[in-house]
């Protein structure tokens, strides 16, 4: 520790931390408040000791995956300092040689390994922060599952510290039975599995569904008429297997999406798609709209993908800000009408979408179309 930190630990009249942190101040004669698991319930702890010296250990960089951010949303500004350290990130780069800047940093103490979902391609690099040895050895299993057994990991234990290691391993044959915490992985990803494009419509395989899907084509159109934009919030309103939604989330990390589905058990599925393919920002909210829409936070933009109708749409235009984007779909005649009559109201855009695909006939080949799609984009 440099000398600003040290002087920070001896002014203390508390310091919290973890068992291993503590240990390690055998000389501090402060009173010590060891950190319980779960994490959020110090929480309350740390809070009463409002108006005293405490001095908070916390590994690396407490704002970059670290504990920062849990305990100052519930401080005031002049309640606290940070004193960080380099960063479990900043010390794997600096054993490995690897430019941050072009490797994806993620911290998986608490999440599911499918949040890696969207960083798998061939010839990414990955730094990974784990809660413990089984961990490492679910990642390995991760990628082998996912086509990426090929993959180096890169087994970094105690970086900084006197018991510092690495190993290096492919997860296809891992087998190390004594990685010690805290520990780091780095990924050097190789194999044949399927990297999520990046491009508007994924491939209806991805998604798990019962026929209630927006297809491909018409997914990558409607997401083009929604145009998500960093930090937007989307409500999709019938929203079936989720697909409109959880593309919508993969446009960038900032964006929100709320999920309205009245069927519990498509509501359960949607779900599992957005874990799967590594989506962390879904609300799933299970009810029939418009009464479901009731205390949900307002929008940047609604798509309404399956139970159009006149109540709905002017509930939307009753409680939506001015400027919300809104996309609808419709496929019978009588949701096209009132589509048709909406426009003429409101104004935007009115699109017949009608595609065919090759299909066997005899033996040969032929056209066979789909129902036609009318969508209309417009705001509020």
């Amino acid at each position: 520790m440099p000398p600003s930190h040290r002087a920070a630990l001896e002014a203390a009249e508390v310091v919290a931390g973890s068992a291993r942190h503590l240990a390690l101040l055998a000389q501090l004669d402060a009173e010590r408040l060891e950190w319980p698991v779960p994490f959020a319930d110090g929480i309350p702890r740390l809070l009463a000791l409002r108006g005293r010296r405490v001095a908070m250990l916390a590994s690396g960089d407490p704002f970059w995956f670290g504990a920062g951010t849990s305990i100052t949303r519930h401080l005031a500004a002049q309640e606290w300092h940070a004193l960080p350290a380099p960063s479990t990130f900043a010390l794997a780069a600096a054993r490995l040689g690897w430019a941050l800047e072009g490797t994806a940093c993620l911290g998986l103490h608490a999440a599911p390994l499918s949040r890696l979902r969207p960083h798998l391609w061939s010839g990414a690099r990955l730094l990974v922060l784990l809660r413990d040895a089984a961990a490492v050895a679910d990642l390995a299993g991760f990628l082998v599952d996912a086509g990426f057994g090929a993959t180096t990991l890169t087994v970094l234990e105690a970086l900084g510290g006197p018991r510092e290691r690495r190993r290096d391993v492919r997860a296809e044959s891992y087998d190390l039975a004594d990685v010690a915490h805290p520990v780091a992985v780095a990924l050097q990803v190789a194999g044949e599995g399927f990297a999520l494009p990046r491009s508007n419509g994924l491939p209806d395989a991805l998604f798990a569904h019962d026929g209630q899907i927006t297809k491909q084509a018409v997914r990558a159109l409607t997401l083009s008429a929604l145009a998500p934009r960093p930090g937007e919030r989307l409500w999709d309103i019938g929203a079936g297997s989720g697909s409109v939604a959880i593309e919508w989330l993969l446009a960038h990390r900032s964006c929100e999406a709320v999920a309205i589905e009245a069927d519990p058990q498509r509501a359960a599925r949607l779900r599992g798609n957005a874990d799967a393919l590594g989506v962390d920002r879904l609300v799933v909210a299970t009810g029939s709209a418009p009464a479901a829409l009731a205390g949900l936070p307002r929008p940047n933009a609604v798509f309404v993908g399956g139970g159009v109708s006149q109540a709905l749409l002017e509930c939307l235009w009753e409680v939506l800000l001015p400027g919300c984007r809104v996309v609808a779909n419709a496929v019978t005649l009588e949701s096209e009408a009132l589509l048709a009559l909406w426009h003429a109201r409101a104004g935007g855009s009115l699109m017949r979408i009608e595609l065919a695909h090759v299909q066997p006939l005899g033996a040969r080949r032929g056209w066979r179309s789909a129902y036609p799609i009318v969508q209309w984009s417009g705001r509020r």
